[in-house]
């Protein structure tokens, strides 16, 4: 079985009621994030209304042990327009993009973690990107508040060890947190690779992009989503899929 596609049960993807796609998707991993949810909900929303066109929130519950499913399903019994993936068990963050993106019906799509560290204000911005022909705008982090100096000196080594050994082009201080065109969104459905490195994907299959500088907030409860182990895990299936280098 390929671990990309895990088990999960969902509820049909939103359609308004003249059976329209939505205009935007907004696709948030969650694994344990009880604390931040009804924020994170709060926040989304009122950003998605201000784009002022259709929207369709998809939480994907990868396996989570606190009360974060109960709580994604009584917003969605609530607000039709938010949408519950639940794993079977945690398959990880990248797998939950992964699926949240496969899912999604709008025209554009935004990925962003549910930490709130990555401001959901600046989606208003990417909008406005990709509003003016752009097919890609992606964040980049000009400054990490209330990260460890080990943390922000890993990060700042891992992205330009990638720049300097990988046969495309990624963006140095970026994330997840990006906005892509639905044609961008279709281009990466079709790499179904085990192992994903999902902004790599991204810059991978070209298109018109942009960044779009932020600050990098807190982690507004709970705790970080992504220890050593995890984030040595990724560099590796950053290395191993994008290195020109023999290996």
């Amino acid at each position: 079985m390929n671990p990309s596609i895990p088990p999960s049960t969902s509820a049909a993807p939103a359609r308004d009621a003249a059976g329209q796609r939505p205009v935007f998707s907004l696709v948030v991993p969650i694994w344990n994030e009880e604390l931040v949810i009804p924020h994170l909900y709060a926040r989304a929303i009122d950003v998605l209304e201000q784009s002022g066109e259709s929207w369709e929130l998809i939480c994907i519950n990868d396996g989570s042990t606190d009360n974060s499913l109960p709580m994604l399903l009584e917003l969605s019994r609530q607000d039709p327009r938010v949408k519950v993936i639940d794993f079977s068990r945690n398959f990880g963050h990248q797998v939950a993009i992964t699926a949240g993106m496969d899912f999604a019906e709008g025209d554009a799509v935004i990925v962003m973690d549910a930490d709130l560290q990555d401001p959901p204000e600046v989606i208003l911005r990417m909008i406005d990107h990709w509003r003016e022909g752009y097919e890609v705008a992606y964040a980049v982090r000009t400054k990490r508040e209330g990260e460890t100096w080990f943390k922000l000196w890993t990060a700042k080594l891992f992205y330009r060890l990638i720049q300097r050994i990988a046969n495309v082009d990624i963006p140095l201080d970026t994330g997840d947190f990006r906005l892509m065109d639905r044609r961008v969104i279709l281009a990466m459905r079709s790499l179904r690779e085990k192992h994903r490195f999902m902004r790599g994907l991204s810059s991978w299959v070209g298109f018109k992009q942009i960044g779009v500088e932020y600050a990098r907030a807190e982690r507004f409860a709970g705790e970080t989503k992504y220890p050593l182990r995890k984030m040595l895990s990724l560099a590796m299936v950053a290395i191993t899929s994008f290195s020109y280098l023999p290996l």
